[in-house]
């Protein structure tokens, strides 16, 4: 399960934003989950707000104004709801006059305040999206993700079927490698999946009879990713006997994973000896490409052959 810990969320963002403390430090271990977001109607991050709260609660110079404008009975009811809520944080944005009551609020609750310079537009915009991409619905899949020409194509198929070798070639012609093994992916966007690599991989890919390399070491920088967007997946396996005469040749109807219900095209290519597989993945990834932009090249050659046939 995600999770984010406010004291965290504070130390990636306090450079960017530059945040400070304030006020409520005992608090810093508060934690927001992706079960916990999932399961109330809470927005992410917001402008304070008592009806719809916020797991993170925003003050701009309005918001402030609001409160130093209620009277002492009207801002402890509104102190209430706000501990009530379950906000995690408090994060005072564009100003540095910051109501005692405030203060005292947050060290008597525990719930942290911070302040940062930045206009709270600003500030909300980066925290949300850092929220969105930690607390993202995950899985792992086994396989060897890329950056091949752009796309982000994840290379799977049985044990010691070629999918290092592969990676490593496709490496070689200019392509960047994300993970090898274990790939990590997130679903940042109702139809987004990204790629990681765990921490104790990143970089490194396992080829069989070479053993472990460093690929940044040996290709530098540019030849390796640390994310990247999943667009195709491409399957390899061997055809019964080698055999490809038995295989489809024209296949008519596209093909779809489904993964943390996104769905993402598929390409099965058989293994046979004297095949360019690396080859084969990148005009994979151009004809993924071309479909994007809405051009199919399968539909078009139908369509030619339709054609030819009624002229005759």
């Amino acid at each position: 399960m995600s999770e984010v810990n406010i004291r965290q969320l504070f130390e990636d963002k306090q450079a960017r934003l530059e945040l400070s403390h304030v006020a409520g430090a005992d608090g810093n271990d508060r934690i927001i989950t992706e079960e916990a977001v999932n399961a109330s109607n809470n927005g992410l991050i917001g402008h304070l707000n008592l009806i719809h709260p916020n797991w993170v609660q925003v003050l701009s110079q309005t918001e402030l104004d609001y409160l130093r404008a209620l009277s002492a009975e009207q801002l402890a009811d509104a102190f209430r709801q706000i501990e009530q809520s379950g906000s995690t944080c408090l994060i005072v944005a564009g100003t540095k006059d910051i109501p005692s009551e405030l203060v005292a609020f947050a060290d008597r609750s525990r719930i942290p305040l911070f302040k940062s310079p930045k206009p709270s537009v600003h500030l909300m915009w980066l925290i949300r999206h850092y929220l969105a991409k930690e607390l993202a619905e995950s899985t792992t899949r086994h396989g060897v993700f890329l950056d091949v020409l752009g796309v982000g194509v994840m290379i799977t198929g049985e044990s010691a079927v070629g999918k290092s070798e592969l990676g490593l070639e496709l490496i070689t012609r200019g392509n960047g490698l994300v993970a090898d093994d274990i790939v990590e992916l997130h679903r940042i966007a109702p139809d987004t999946l990204e790629g990681r690599c765990p921490e104790l991989l990143r970089d490194f890919l396992e080829v069989r009879g070479l053993g472990v390399l460093n690929i940044r070491t040996m290709f530098g920088e540019t030849a390796v990713r640390r994310k990247k967007s999943l667009k195709l997946i491409v399957h390899l396996h061997r055809p019964p006997g080698g055999d490809l005469s038995q295989m489809e040749r024209l296949p008519l109807n596209a093909t779809f994973q489904e993964i943390l219900g996104v769905n993402i095209s598929t390409v099965k290519i058989p293994v046979v000896a004297g095949r360019n597989l690396a080859v084969l993945v990148e005009a994979a990834a151009r004809n993924f490409v071309l479909q994007q932009r809405g051009i199919d090249s399968m539909q078009e050659f139908i369509t030619r052959h339709d054609q030819m046939l009624l002229e005759d």
